[in-house]
């Protein structure tokens, strides 16, 4: 869900580029909002028209658009002309640590076992014992990859360069898994969701996370149009705020046939029983607990900026990032999940 960086990463989901005529939020400013193939209460807000009614109250009219992995939001973001961005942890952290001035202001799911490991069936492996020489697919730096990487060398004891990794996109992936291409691969639903049905699970990232660090899909900002565009910022994470706030109280009466369900089949595609299943494998922090040490809050000791931390350590020996940051607090922020908390 999940850079990796997650989502290609995962996603959840979304980036913002801003068509402005001018500096103030007065008159209605345009904004594209790109999202990711990733399940979760933030594409039913998207569904059901309240980002587009938040936005408009607040003087923007949002163009969504879907982007297939989370390092063409990275790209758009390092590019100056995405503002507003769904990332896995190790996007962000892979981002910030080349110079992007972006800060993640809400976390969108701790991604636990929404990304896993699965075996193709006639491919040979009945373990991660037997992932030597295999083709495994996986979008990269994303979560997955991310988590793939640390399971191969710090867990399973395998070193990278003894299996060949391949990288796709989601669909890709099942394009790939069906025509027999691959042998296995690491993703997250909707593409898990279909890959499991002839395939099995050996790995997944809340075992591997158990192990080294979590993972996670959050939504981040360009820091300096953010501070320019308080009025959308506070909107956008008012709707998030009751989006996951519905979801804790309602969601485990969702069904095939709930509007929320149909509205993420509408936008990402897929079977609505696979998303409701694909639900139960995320776990959602509402506002309070995103305000929190355990995410947001906490500054250098809270949990996001400890995950990013960890994140650009394993990046850096894996090259793919030339140095660590000695600090990452800078690209968290909570004040807008403090603010929605507070309403």
């Amino acid at each position: 869900m999940r850079l990796f960086p997650r989502i290609a990463c995962r996603a959840l989901l979304l980036a913002l580029a801003t068509l402005l005529t001018g500096g103030t939020a007065l008159a209605q400013t345009k904004v594209v909002v790109g999202y990711q193939l990733i399940v979760g209460p933030f594409l039913t807000a998207i569904a059901d028209g309240s980002f587009d009614a938040a936005a408009k109250r607040a003087g923007y009219t949002i163009d969504w658009r879907q982007f297939k992995s989370g390092g063409d939001i990275s790209t758009a973001l390092a590019s100056g002309n995405v503002p507003v961005g769904v990332l896995g942890s190790t996007g962000i952290t892979a981002a910030a640590t080349r110079g992007v001035g972006l800060e993640l202001f809400w976390i969108l799911d701790n991604i636990g076992k929404s990304e896993a490991l699965v075996a193709r069936d006639g491919s040979g492996i009945n373990s991660t014992a037997d992932l030597k020489g295999k083709r495994i697919a996986v979008p990269f730096v994303s979560t997955s990859h991310f988590h793939l990487l640390v399971g191969l060398e710090n867990v399973w004891k395998i070193p990278p360069r003894d299996v060949r990794i391949l990288n796709m996109t989601p669909p890709q992936i099942v394009a790939a898994w069906q025509r027999g291409d691959i042998d296995a691969a690491y993703v997250w639903p909707p593409a898990l969701t279909e890959i499991q049905k002839s395939g099995k699970t050996i790995a997944d990232s809340d075992e591997i996370g158990k192990a080294s660090v979590p993972t996670f899909d959050g939504i981040v900002a360009d820091k300096a149009w953010a501070q320019k565009n308080p009025a959308f910022m506070a909107a956008f994470t008012g709707v998030l705020a009751k989006a996951y706030a519905d979801y804790r109280a309602n969601g485990k009466t969702w069904t095939v046939d709930s509007p929320q369900i149909k509205g993420m089949v509408r936008l990402i595609g897929g079977k609505p029983q696979d998303m409701i299943d694909a639900l139960k494998l995320l776990d959602y922090p509402v506002a309070d607990a995103q305000a929190s040490a355990t995410w947001l809050g906490g500054g250098k000791q809270g949990g996001a900026v400890r995950a990013l931390q960890a994140s650009a350590t394993f990046l850096q020996s894996q090259k793919q990032i030339d140095k660590a940051l000695g600090d990452y607090s800078e690209f968290v922020t909570d004040r807008y999940a403090k603010a929605a908390a507070a309403q």
